[in-house]
């Protein structure tokens, strides 16, 4: 069964955090966290592992920032096939049966024009480098996310579209103001919905930034904006500094896990966490969603 019909069938399960989860095991300041699929490829199967035992349906690869030019800030543009296929060949390898290996794609870190010094032309490319060695590896779905500008999140589809028949699942960034919910860049959530559906993306929505209560909101508000599946991964809160220096999220499990019953009756088919999340709480939303087949049987 391929992932799409998985998800007209039920609701899937995505993994959570992996940066967070990265520092926890040692992962310093400036370095690459995608590098890891080459310099130390075993931390990375141990997290992948622990979420797959968690009950995600899904696992993407440890390449969010694995585009040419993303790795060029630490001089690794030359090393992104390779991160790329080793990433994928970490996650195909744990896999267990009947789950799926997602093909992480995240924001270039740079800009368009006017506001940066790039053309749409060069993000394609950039995107179609990282999709061709994710679909070499042996993904599933490729998984667009954490984009705060629509613009570049149609660059990403349209690479991955030219590249691959695979799906698409792809997911922007919003915040909460009193208008309403907007990217970074001003990009309503019905205008990004539409404009993504009609770029070829299999399933659209929305991760980071929001806590699970504001993400239940954003979703009442995009099933209205699209026929597609709808994706959605909230953050565990904002992130704080702790007594000792470390990164805490405002949001604890349970205050996080509370919303998601809401967030799946607002119509969400495809879920998961973001920043501040952990395996644990993945195991928390695979209960839930054991509870809800349990209730929906006659």
């Amino acid at each position: 069964m391929n992932i799409l019909e998985a998800a007209q069938e039920r609701i899937l399960l995505l993994d959570g955090a992996m940066g967070t989860e990265l520092m926890r095991a040692g992962l310093g300041p400036g370095q690459s966290p995608d590098s890891w699929n080459l310099e130390n490829p075993e931390a990375i199967r141990a997290i992948q592992s622990r979420y797959y035992g968690s009950g995600s349906d899904v696992v993407v690869t440890n390449t969010f920032g694995a585009t040419p030019l993303k790795l060029s800030a630490y001089g690794l543009q030359e090393s992104s096939r390779a991160i790329n296929l080793a990433g994928v060949r970490i996650v195909r390898d744990i896999r267990p049966t009947g789950r799926y290996v997602g093909g992480d794609i995240g924001p270039t870190g740079k800009f368009l024009k006017p506001q940066g010094e790039f053309e749409e032309s060069q993000f394609e490319d950039a995107f179609a480098r990282q999709a061709e060695a994710l679909a070499e590896g042996g993904i599933d779905v490729f998984v667009i996310e954490t984009m705060y500008d629509l613009r570049e999140a149609l660059c990403a589809v349209r690479a991955c579209r030219k590249i691959s028949s695979l799906p698409v699942f792809a997911t922007l960034t919003f915040n909460r103001t009193r208008r309403g919910f907007f990217t970074l860049m001003g990009d309503s959530p019905a205008r990004c919905l539409s404009a993504l559906e009609e770029a070829g993306a299999s399933a659209v929505g929305a991760n980071c930034t929001l806590d699970s209560s504001d993400m239940a909101d954003l979703v009442e508000v995009m099933r209205t904006a699209t026929r597609l599946p709808l994706i959605a991964q909230p953050n565990a809160g904002q992130p704080q500094v702790g007594p000792g220096g470390e990164v805490v999220y405002s949001q604890g499990l349970e205050d996080y896990v509370r919303s998601f019953p809401r967030i799946l009756d607002n119509g969400a088919r495809i879920i998961g966490g973001c920043c501040g999340t952990t395996p644990e709480t993945i195991r928390r939303l695979a209960g839930l969603l054991e509870d809800r087949r349990k209730t929906a049987r006659p």
